[in-house]
């Protein structure tokens, strides 16, 4: 997994790019961790082709940390195989998802 952290002002966007699964989760979770302050965190999961659980739980991770600091969590261009995984979670329904 690699992961592209873009910043346009205050707002964050993290691209990831591969499977977000225990291994990567850690990855992530580094890179999340390192976000002191923003407006607006997005996840551009345009090129992630798997999501596991410990990948949900780091999703889920860094959208409290948005919460906790007033700003906006989003997750955009998800594909269908990765959506149906957030829909069976009920995640979809907690959270700004946006497929492709």
């Amino acid at each position: 997994m690699t992961i592209e952290k873009k910043e346009t002002g205050k707002e964050i966007t993290l691209k990831l790019d591969g499977w977000l699964d225990a291994i990567s989760a850690e990855k992530f979770t580094e890179v999340t961790e390192e976000i002191g302050e923003a407006s607006a965190i997005i996840l551009d999961f345009e090129k992630v082709e798997y999501i596991s659980s410990a990948g949900l739980r780091q999703v889920v991770t860094c959208a409290k940390k948005a919460k906790d600091m007033n700003a906006e969590f989003s997750i955009i261009k998800v594909n269908k195989e990765v959506m149906s995984i957030f829909s069976l979670t009920g995640l979809d329904k907690k959270m700004s998802i946006c497929s492709d």
